[in-house]
């Protein structure tokens, strides 16, 4: 807290509002007793204005285009580090020297097998549900399976629940694909990296041996790293809001994933390369940019510019670096869909009506064509969002649990709805 005071005047009375210091970003006003003192709200749709909680994991500046995880900036993490060694630094807050990160692998390795039971579950699902319902379903069946994990005021039970779904997710995300294309489930293998398994599990046959190409296996571990966290989105919120509750970890991690599952947030990368399909064609790339720029045609581009950055998201710049390395690699480079892709990025970064609203590509443009390349399916595209993000879910609401300010989330509302009025039988209706 800093020793500045913000004053409000209400109806003749002076209140004092305590002015928080954060360790960046701006100053926060304390309005915590403000209804207790004043018997007043404050109106703030989507809380875009609010601080709802404290936190010491993710930082974002959208001004000049900065994320920081723990600190380090995402590009630093993104060229040095793993996708695992960041999970244990959201976790705990550091990062691991090489015994921790060893010991944190192995245990995360162990845990990749779910139970044989939860075999079943997919077998009741639809074979063309789409993979986000499945995963939303099992996740939160894990509560049926691990109730030696699911007591929250107990420390170890919460650490094996993060254990477990940071190891499992992928394993669950696989099996959902698989169902979907109606090939046989393929096991987690644990002399593989956590990216490597993930691609083994997804595109490996029983009938065949799979070779994990270290290039498709470095960008999906970047993509996996990229969108780890990302500070009070809304799945993260949902998170919060559900562990307010005192729910358990599964039934938390369920609630995020459906929240990610909307096209406005986790299904942002799946609406841009619908959005490259239905252009189609370089040639057809003037008649889009007219609408984009036209308020009335309702149209946008989808994959650039963001809610939060409004400069260059610098998730996308190691992005980029990955697209163009996976596209040289799989010879893609004459892609139909690719070259509007790489037409529609040379424009957004040269076109004065893009650059001065500051819609750049961001990371849901180029992680969508990376995974297109790969091979994956638009509707596997938000279930590796919800793996890359699990960590990110896990680790806010463990710093939830310990926070000893954390209450029961329950927002206010501005009613606008009929004052009161008496009931009034049904025949002089």
């Amino acid at each position: 807290m800093s020793d500045k005071v913000a004053k409000l005047e209400l109806d003749g009375k002076t209140y004092d509002l305590p002015v928080l210091k954060p360790t960046l970003g701006p100053d926060v006003l304390d309005i915590r007793k403000l209804y207790a003192e004043a018997d007043v709200f404050t109106f703030d749709p989507g809380f875009t204005s609010t601080a709802a909680c404290e936190s010491a994991i993710t930082y974002i500046d959208g001004d000049v285009g900065e994320l920081l995880y723990r600190g380090y900036p995402i590009e630093q993490l993104a060229e040095k580090s793993t996708h695992l060694e960041v999970c244990y630094l959201l976790l705990y807050g550091e990062l691991p020297t090489a015994a921790q990160l060893a010991d944190f692998t192995q245990r995360v390795t162990k845990h990749t097998m779910v139970h044989e039971q939860m075999h079943y579950f997919f077998r009741g699902f639809r074979r063309d549900a789409h993979p986000m319902a499945t995963m939303v379903g099992v996740v939160g069946a894990m509560a049926a399976f691990y109730h030696d994990s699911t007591d929250i005021n107990d420390p170890w039970q919460r650490e094996v629940a993060a254990i477990r779904m940071i190891a499992k997710l992928p394993t669950i995300a696989a099996m959902a694909y698989k169902y979907s294309v109606g090939q046989p489930f393929v096991y987690p293998k644990n002399a593989l990296s956590y990216a490597g398994n993930f691609l083994q599990m997804c595109f490996a046959v029983p009938a065949e041996e799979y070779v994990v190409n270290p290039i498709l296996e470095k960008a999906m571990d970047r993509i996996m790293m990229l969108h780890a966290d990302h500070e009070q989105n809304a799945s993260t919120s949902t998170v919060r809001l559900a562990g307010s509750s005192g729910a358990n970890p599964f039934a938390c991690i369920a609630a995020g994933i459906a929240c990610l599952w909307g096209p406005a947030h986790g299904g942002a990368n799946q609406a841009c390369l619908e959005m490259l399909k239905e252009i189609g064609t370089v040639d057809r790339i003037p008649e889009y940019i007219a609408k984009a720029k036209d308020k009335s045609s309702g149209f946008r581009l989808m994959g650039f510019g963001h809610r939060v950055y409004k400069n260059f998201d610098p998730r996308a710049k190691v992005m980029k670096e990955s697209a163009d390395e996976v596209l040289g690699l799989l010879g893609i480079e004459n892609n139909p869909l690719l070259q509007v892709a790489k037409e529609l990025e040379r424009i957004a970064l040269e076109d004065d009506y893009f650059v001065s609203k500051k819609l750049y590509p961001n990371v849901d443009f180029y992680s969508g064509i990376i995974l297109e390349a790969m091979g994956f399916p638009t509707s596997m595209f938000t279930p590796i969002f919800a793996i890359s993000r699990t960590v990110g879910w896990i680790s806010q609401w463990k710093e939830m649990i310990a926070d000893k300010n954390q209450k029961i989330g329950r927002p206010r509302q501005l009613y606008i709805g009929p004052q009161k009025r008496d009931y009034v039988d049904l025949r002089h209706r």
